[in-house]
């Protein structure tokens, strides 16, 4: 969430970077309705102010006129303060309105693009980074893609997982449930290298918490909602993980503040059709280890590099084929202000495969979850970056697919010592 304080001091500014996401005169007016609604929220704090130091005053002097023997005066002045008590309620009801009505506008604002993030509508106008620059994996005429791989060498089955919950809901087996498992510790492990406190999270969240890293209000339709408890399944483990420091003051001596988590993620996926999204494409369960970390502001651009250096490494050691996209304004996330995408190339597919995102949300989710820092006699809001490192299911895809051989699916050197095999027969 903006500081009010930001929107209004850069107004122009603010206004201008949102235009990278393509936003309407309308969505952008709420920059306008933001202002006003400060403006009447201080107009009214004013008033109160003002009335509880007149209320202050009389009740001293209706004392010394009791002392004094004047009831009358005293009793007069005692229906005074009782009427301005009256209106203190009425100015409290109308500053508890307005206050609402401002968080309500600041929570549809997304947050303000980084000055480096190109404009553009859709993810054909993300910018390449870093381009594959050696020959794509060419595979033989009769190469399978991996949800065929999965049927003949008895992987995952889709079917039975549709049969067991519904729709997007693989169900992982035999060498299949191996590779998993080895690539999610083998994700912990480079982590662990890289530094970071690995914690085990709750896999629900209540409403607080997916407030206050942006899932909610945005992103509302998009995740699981068990009603009767009121809470959340996540959608990544940056929503509980972030949340361990909400409402909490640190000392800048902490930074950085790094931590990873493995977690199975749920995500609704509403609207999403086609043959783009077959196998595991698109599923509405997938495992996922998340890096988050929390920095000095100046200090994170530096730290959204190495995030950055620590996927690109860890893809690097699965020999996979992968590019670095700078996402585009319209393309951008809600919370984020610069985000790379990584994508790896499916040899099958002929397609690339978007699998970690890495992101910088500078002050907006810290805003929001009062997450501060001392910096002197001062404090300060802290910066919030998160990063894939890696989503399980489109990664397995490619391992599946690129790996191919006409004697089984060869496995990753970096890989063998967590299978315990070196080929999938």
């Amino acid at each position: 969430m903006l500081e009010v304080s930001f929107i209004r001091n850069n107004k122009n500014k603010v206004l201008e970077a949102l235009e990278k996401r393509r936003l309407g005169k309308e969505e952008l007016a709420v920059i306008d309705q933001v202002i006003a609604l400060d403006d009447q929220r201080k107009q009214v704090q004013t008033q109160l102010d003002e009335m509880l130091a007149e209320r202050n005053k009389l009740s001293k002097e209706i004392g010394q006129l009791f002392k004094s023997g004047k009831a009358q005066e005293a009793n007069t002045m005692k229906a005074k303060v009782a009427e301005l008590k009256d209106k203190s309620a009425g100015l409290e009801e109308e500053f508890k309105s307005i206050k609402t009505q401002l968080t309500a506008s600041l929570y549809t604002i997304p947050n303000v693009p980084h000055s480096s993030v190109p404009a553009g509508s859709t993810d054909e106008d993300n910018e390449i980074a870093q381009d594959w620059d050696q020959p794509l994996p060419e595979l033989d005429h009769d190469a399978l893609p991996h949800w065929e791989l999965a049927k003949k060498y008895n992987l995952f089955n889709l079917e039975l997982g549709t049969k067991i919950t519904g729709s997007g809901f693989p169900l992982y087996r035999g060498s299949g449930a191996k590779l998993q498992r080895a690539l999610i510790n083998f994700f912990l492990d480079e982590a662990h290298k890289a530094g970071y406190e690995e914690i085990i999270p709750p896999l629900l969240v209540n409403e607080d918490t997916a407030r206050a890293t942006g899932q909610l209000p945005d992103k509302e339709g998009q995740m699981y909602h068990a009603e009767k408890d009121d809470l959340y399944l996540i959608p990544t483990a940056e929503v509980p993980v972030t949340n361990i420091y909400r409402d909490l003051i640190i000392s800048k001596d902490d930074f950085p503040i790094k931590l990873t988590a493995y977690t199975p993620c749920f995500r609704r996926e509403a609207g999403s059709y086609g043959a783009h999204v077959r196998g595991l494409n698109r599923v509405h369960q997938f495992d996922k280890v998340e890096i988050v970390q929390l920095q000095h502001p100046d200090h994170s651009y530096d730290t959204l590099n190495e995030m950055v250096k620590h996927v690109e490494a860890i893809l690097q050691k699965l020999e996979l084929p992968y590019r670095i996209l700078r996402l585009c304004g319209g393309d951008l996330g809600f919370t984020s202000a610069l985000t790379f995408d990584f994508e790896v190339y499916s040899a099958a597919q002929k397609r690339w495969l978007e699998v970690s995102s890495v992101s910088n949300f500078e002050t907006f989710q810290s805003n929001r979850m009062k997450l501060r820092f001392k910096d002197g006699k001062s404090t300060r809001l802290a910066h919030t970056l998160n990063g894939s490192a890696l989503a399980l299911a489109r990664i397995v895809a490619a391992l599946l697919e690129n790996n191919q051989t006409s004697e089984g699916i060869k496995i990753p050197a970096a890989l063998q010592d967590y299978t315990r095999f070196d080929m999938i027969k």
